[in-house]
């Protein structure tokens, strides 16, 4: 038999569609608006909403036997964040990085003297699997607790192709044993790796002869990633490593823009990319170039917070027509949280989104960037039953306003409270 939950006397359920006008993303003005329903009821059967309304239209639900009964008075039901950009699976800290850019070290002066994505990569080539998914599973268990329902995890840590494979192996054991919704995405060129310094050639065969395939035969990833980046991958390296992904049916989810106008934008428009992530600096012009496109922005406002470089742009990309999904970049280098709440705050604080935009973004468009949008982001009939109940809290816009609180009571995935 079916589990079924009654959540009622919400103070009101954000994010709602009703049946005939789920919309698979939002984009431009249409991200400042955001249906709900105060005073509010939702159901659930099994793992899927079967229904909400006004309270005063939930009589026919009481029939149901079996039936568990949350009171959500004063409180808040949304869709369960839907986080489209993180690293979770990594071997120890950076904490040491941290002190160094206190003491005024840059990014990549850190990365020149075995720092950033190279320490990573050293402490994660002598760490088992068993190891890794232990701690990956305590980053999950984390961000679930803090209203994530679905999260893309990356790999891009390992560099060889026992380690990559060891980390999408990690990811395959988090889908299998956590309620989290998870998408895997293949990053081998993250970085060069110490013993391809002098050889990129020899190390993008390596990642298009080699590790695709290898990892596509086990199905292991949803998706392609690449850092584009100047002094990382360039625009052709980009191109030749998605299409050999596309090849392998893996889509393109890709790195660009985090600190220079590479040009990278138009490869990820050329080949239909899901996503492209970062976008801390943008050209008009690429703007201009993504409206209309299929491919998401997605912008990852906590690095920016730890690193100290610039915000996306967000403000202009929104009123310019353009759709943007919030994530978090869950990482040890450049973002140590998972904090979806906190992406929200910095988002309506730094960027200047309203708080139905930053819902919309961390929601429903961080779903479409994972290519989910038809089971998640919104309280929709017939999608997957994952929500949060906060505590106790005034409006849903306290959330960012009180950006040093946990606001989050409970948490519901696959219709069993986590």
């Amino acid at each position: 038999m079916l589990s079924k939950i009654l959540i009622k006397n919400i103070k009101e359920l954000l994010l709602v569609e009703q049946p005939g006008s789920e919309k698979k993303r939002v984009e431009g003005a249409e991200m400042k608006q955001m249906e709900t329903i105060k005073n509010a009821w939702l159901a659930i059967e099994g793992d899927k909403i079967v229904g909400f309304g006004s309270m005063n239209e939930w009589e026919g639900i009481t029939n149901w036997n079996d039936l568990q009964v949350i009171d959500a008075e004063g409180r808040i039901v949304f869709p369960a964040f839907c986080d489209s950009h993180s690293h979770i699976v990594y071997h120890g800290n950076r904490e040491g990085e941290f002190v160094d850019r206190i003491n005024g070290f840059t990014y990549a002066q850190i990365a020149q003297k075995g720092g950033g994505i190279i320490n990573s990569v050293l402490k994660l080539r002598e760490a088992s699997e068993d190891e890794l998914y232990e701690q990956a599973l305590g980053r999950a268990k984390e961000v679930m607790a803090m209203g994530t329902g679905a999260l893309e995890i990356k790999s891009g840590y390992g560099l060889n192709l026992e380690s990559e494979m060891k980390m999408l192996r990690v990811i395959k054991r988090l889908k299998k044993n956590t309620p989290l919704t998870i998408k895997s995405n293949l990053l081998a060129a993250h970085a060069l790796p110490p013993e391809y310094l002098n050889n990129r050639e020899g190390y993008l065969t390596l990642i298009i002869d080699k590790i695709i395939p290898a990892v596509a035969k086990e199905g292991l990833a949803d998706f392609i990633d690449v850092f584009c980046e100047a002094g990382y991958f360039t625009n052709e390296d980009t191109d030749r490593i998605l299409r050999a992904g596309s090849k392998h049916g893996l889509r393109a989810k890709f790195h660009v823009n985090q600190f220079t106008k590479s040009g990278g934008i138009k490869v990820g428009i050329r080949r239909n990319a899901l996503s492209v992530d970062h976008l801390e600096v943008l050209a008009d012009k690429e703007i201009k170039a993504l409206i209309g496109k299929e491919t998401m922005a997605t912008i990852l406002p906590s690095c920016s917070f730890f690193l100290g470089i610039p915000y996306s742009p967000a403000r202009k990309m929104i009123d310019s027509g353009l759709g943007v999904a919030l994530a978090s970049d869950y990482n040890p280098g450049s973002t140590p949280s998972g904090n979806m709440s906190f992406v929200m705050a910095l988002a309506c604080i730094k960027l200047k989104m309203t708080p139905n935009e930053a819902y919309n973004a961390a929601c429903l468009n961080g779903a479409y960037a994972m290519n989910l949008s038809h089971e998640l982001g919104s309280i929709a009939i017939g999608k997957k039953a994952n929500v949060v109940i906060t505590k106790r809290i005034p409006s849903y816009s306290y959330i960012p306003y009180s950006f040093g609180s946990n606001h989050i009571h409970q948490v519901i995935l696959n219709g069993q409270v986590v």
